[in-house]
């Protein structure tokens, strides 16, 4: 199958071009020589580039082997000295830099300057004979939002760098940070492109890795990462990962450190966006979030809930599943139905299961809220950015701040809009209370991962951020395959959004996207949640 052209970086006027070129030429000199795809490897690229990096050349055996291990595996062996921080940034510092020649996932490199905190961190293993805390010599890589982020617009480039609280967090637990992933313009798009390019999708590459934190998924997919930090406001976390075939946790709002991100809606509270993990295994999902917890990082960002953290072992009671398979706006796409079938069944043969058949409340009106909670100014904060920057406004941007859902609220339909937000999160929290369940299984997003520019509905993720319910995506091992993935079963669109579904589904197109699935507590369950995919995720894979 052939690569369809993939569209240039946004326009804008002869300044923002000039700044933009500046920018994107000062990232590719960034990756050294000796860490080049051959001319050759890039000019016969496959749909599928996830085989390259074992197959290049350019990185050792031991440099393959640490970037197979996930954060769990690396920290225990960092631990025990079976590993050096040096060795270990190193491996994964160059097969980020094979990443982005790739998939074009990187906005800032900085290898050599990573290398010289592993060695202090080396060093006072050495000397101490033990590690300076629980994430000691592990890299870390961060979408652009953190700390001295671009915030997606070119207008931001130039913030001057300080740490963000969770920044400073992660450095004091040990880890090293290296590179800088891209994010989309506006920070709110289900795909990823910006001033810096776009970002493909690693096991097809016609197809968009998610978004916002698309940079993230892209490279973890390609192992250039063991865990990325992603911040989840629609769905910014989960998506990518679903798209990627990751795990990926938007927790409870509130409940891990964002202050210090570089934003351009600082008093937009309407819906409250969550710091959360990208990782390659559910565990490190806990091995992240335990140690951060354990920092009490409320006392140093004032917003922060002290929600304890410990995920059980084992449940004490049967686990009661409610299953969704579509939320009444937009039918899911053939392979997700699939996987949603397959997981629904063998959740009924388990005996550690009660399954339900979960029907959606109201979901069209949620997220009807929700779009219109994101940009009360009707999105002149975001024309006013771009404008500073000279950029053009890309379609999905405008598609997101643009009217029925978007307009400029005067104080009192800001308080109405909080009013009719809060009145519809209780009527949520009563059904799904008289629903009896305990998490919530159902898609993360229509289908997989789809051609690039096409993600023009959130409702399988931003529904849980308006009534803040923590959700975490992850693999079933399945991906799309055209010889089964053929057509829809029902023929009639529920909604316009249905339908814009249904045209552009192609599956030889779209062939070899990863199907993950979500799993949804209520707000707070967050361990509960991570205890429950642990046991749903064993036996969809039995």
């Amino acid at each position: 199958m052939p690569v369809r052209a993939i569209p240039a970086i946004p326009s804008g006027n002869a300044e923002y071009t000039a700044k933009a070129k500046e920018i994107n030429e000062r990232m590719e000199a960034q990756i050294p020589t000796s860490l080049r795809l051959a001319p050759t490897v890039l000019a016969n690229l496959p749909v599928d580039v996830t085989g390259i990096p074992e197959t290049c050349g350019l990185l050792t055996e031991k440099e393959l082997a640490i970037t197979e291990l996930d954060a769990t595996d690396l920290c225990a062996k960092l631990a025990k000295g079976e590993l050096t921080a040096v060795e270990t940034v190193s491996a994964y510092g160059k097969r980020a830099a094979i990443a982005h020649q790739l998939v074009h996932c990187l906005v800032d490199f900085f290898l050599d300057e990573a290398i010289d905190r592993a060695k202090e961190l080396d060093e006072y293993f050495a000397r101490e004979g033990k590690v300076v805390g629980p994430l000691h010599g592990l890299p870390i890589s961060l979408k652009a939002w953190f700390s001295f982020a671009s915030g997606g617009f070119l207008s931001l480039v130039d913030i001057p760098k300080e740490d963000c609280v969770m920044i400073k967090v992660l450095r004091d637990l040990g880890a090293v940070f290296y590179v800088k992933t891209n994010q989309p313009q506006s920070i709110n798009h289900l795909e990823t492109v910006s001033f810096h390019g776009r970002t493909l999708n690693p096991y097809n590459i016609n197809l968009t890795p998610g978004g916002s934190s698309g940079g993230e998924s892209a490279l973890l997919a390609l192992k250039g990462s063991p865990i990325g930090l992603g911040a989840d406001g629609g769905g910014s976390v989960r998506d990518p990962c679903a798209k990627c075939g990751l795990y990926g946790l938007r927790p409870t709002s509130n409940t891990l450190p964002k202050g210090g991100y570089l934003h351009y809606h600082f008093t937009n509270d309407g819906s409250i966006p969550s710091t959360g993990p990208m990782c390659r295994s559910a565990r490190d999902i806990d091995l992240f979030i335990s140690a951060v917890r354990a920092t009490q990082p409320h006392l140093k960002d004032q917003m922060l809930i002290p929600l304890p953290w410990s995920v059980p072992d084992a449940l004490d009671r049967k686990l009661r599943v409610g299953v969704m398979m579509h939320d009444g706006v937009v039918m899911p796409q053939p392979p997700m139905m699939r996987a949603l079938k397959l997981a629904k069944a063998k959740l009924e043969a388990s005996n550690e299961i009660d399954v339900v058949d979960y029907l959606p409340y109201e979901h069209r009106l949620g997220y009807d809220t929700v779009r219109e909670i994101y940009f009360e100014d009707g999105g002149a904060t975001v024309r006013r950015v771009l404008k500073e920057g000279g950029e053009d406004i890309l379609p999905l941007t405008e598609w997101v701040i643009s009217p029925p859902h978007t307009f400029e609220h005067t104080v009192l339909e800001s308080w109405d809009l909080r009013y009719r937000r809060d009145k519809y999160k209780q009527a949520y929290s009563d059904y799904w209370n008289a629903s009896g369940i305990d998490v919530l299984l159902c898609p993360p997003y229509p289908g997989t991962a789809n051609p690039h520019d096409m993600a023009r509905y959130w409702g399988y993720t931003a529904i849980w951020n308006l009534v803040d319910y923590p959700g975490v995506v992850f693999p079933t091992g399945l991906k799309l395959d055209p010889t089964l993935d053929l057509a829809y079963e029902s023929t009639e669109p529920m909604s316009e959004s249905d339908k814009y579904f249904r045209d552009f589904y192609d599956p030889e197109y779209m062939a070899g996207a990863p199907v993950c699935l979500q799993l949804v507590s209520r707000r707070f369950d967050d361990c509960m949640l991570m205890a429950a995919q642990k046991i749903v995720e064993e036996i969809i894979k039995s």
